[in-house]
This record gives C-alpha cells, sequence and structure tokens, in this order.
C-alpha cells in the first residue's frame, strides 16, 4: 500500500508540475504584446552622441552595433566623406564584391548583390582558414594571394574582415597605382591603425573600424 501511495504522490506532483509550468508559459506569452522588442528605442540609450553624423551614417552604425551587439565599436569608426556615395554608385554599376577569406565572403548578402548584378570574389580562398592568424599566415606564405589581389577589377568593392596584412597591402599596391577600389570596409580582426589607410590612400573611400582581436569571433 505504502508503495503504490508514493507512486500516486509522485504522479500527482509531475502533474502539478506540468500544470504550473504550463500556467507560467501563458502568462508570459499574454504579457508578451505589453513588451515589445523595439530594437532602435533601446539603441538610442545605447549609443553615444551621434547628433554631428548624417542620418544615414547614423543608420550605419546603428546596424553594425546591432549585428555585433557591442556599442564600444562605434567611437573606433573612420568614414570617408564618400564612403557611402562610392558604395552606392559602385553597387548600382554592379561592380565586384570582394572578401578577404571564405568566412567574409559568406557573410555577405548575396542575394541582393546578385540582384544587383555584382559579382562575389574571395582573395584568399582557402575554406580552411578559421582565424586571422591562419589568414595572416596564408597571406604572407603562398604568393598567389598576393599576385591576386594586384588582378582585382577597378572600381570593385573589397570587404576586410580577418587579415591586417591584406589591409596593408592594399594600401601598398593603391599607391602603386597597381589597385584602384571603388571602396575599402577594412574592419579585420586585431587591426589598430587604420590612419594607414586613411591618411596614405585618402583618395579611395574607405570604412574602418579599430576593432581590437577577438578569439573565436569573426566580425
Amino acid at each position: 500500500m505504502q508503495v503504490e501511495a508514493l507512486a500516486q504522490l509522485r504522479v500527482l506532483e509531475v502533474e502539478a508540475n506540468k500544470l504550473a509550468n504550463h500556467q507560467v508559459w501563458e502568462q508570459l506569452d499574454d504579457a508578451a504584446p505589453n513588451h515589445p522588442e523595439n530594437f532602435q528605442q533601446a539603441l538610442e540609450h545605447l549609443l553615444p552622441d551621434l547628433s554631428e553624423r548624417s542620418e544615414i551614417e547614423v543608420d550605419l552604425l546603428s546596424q553594425m552595433v546591432l549585428a555585433c551587439g557591442d556599442v564600444s565599436l562605434v567611437p573606433f569608426v573612420r568614414l570617408s566623406r564618400d564612403a557611402l556615395k562610392a558604395a552606392r554608385e559602385a553597387l548600382k554599376q554592379g561592380c565586384t564584391a570582394v572578401g578577404d577569406i571564405p568566412a567574409v565572403v559568406t557573410a555577405l548578402d548575396q542575394t541582393r548583390l546578385a540582384h544587383l548584378g555584382c559579382s562575389i570574389q574571395t582573395l584568399i580562398d582557402n575554406p580552411h582558414i578559421n582565424s586571422a592568424d591562419e589568414a595572416e599566415a596564408t597571406f604572407w606564405q603562398q604568393d598567389q594571394w598576393r599576385h591576386r589581389l594586384q588582378e582585382l577589377p577597378n572600381g570593385c568593392v573589397l570587404v576586410i574582415g580577418f587579415a591586417p596584412s591584406v589591409l596593408m597591402a592594399v594600401c601598398a599596391e593603391m599607391r602603386s597605382q597597381q589597385l584602384k577600389p571603388a571602396l575599402v570596409i577594412g574592419l579585420p580582426i586585431g587591426f589598430s591603425t587604420p590612419q594607414r589607410l586613411s591618411g596614405g590612400c585618402s583618395a579611395v573611400a574607405f570604412l574602418l573600424s579599430r576593432l581590437k582581436a577577438l578569439k573565436g569571433a569573426a566580425s
């Protein structure tokens, strides 16, 4: 009798827990409409004063913060005056978008680029690269990738997200007139001196971020 009674109590306990959990979730579901997710309103409280930035720059910075979840990157982002204009014109003309490694290319909005008639290329076309260190080593140890950099079409948009050395090589090629991109987007992990690009290649539009090394991140 005691065994049966204990078994019945355990069954009742399980059913009571299920009922309680169900009621809790119902209450949460009912309350959800009262607390809608308003990312824009939340960003207004998180972002620093951007009153001196244009509306389109504020929107760009907001999207970057939403994408990576790091508000602290905002003060480190540098845009040339014509960066957004150059990007718009190049994309409308069906430019080639070039990422430094496959992981960066995968992150591009390939559907939208295809709709605009833009082709996509990967500079260091090695699917086994998973870190900034690997990207750096591959770029310097294999000449083919540096030669490929020189062969990129004029008016392309370069997106560099992993290899600081690629960005520095881009600077050198632009100074020697071997490379003429429409826009350079440089946010490589571990890169901390964008002034080398903005100061030495001021004729080329750029968007840079002085991001510190983030182990395991691919932003």
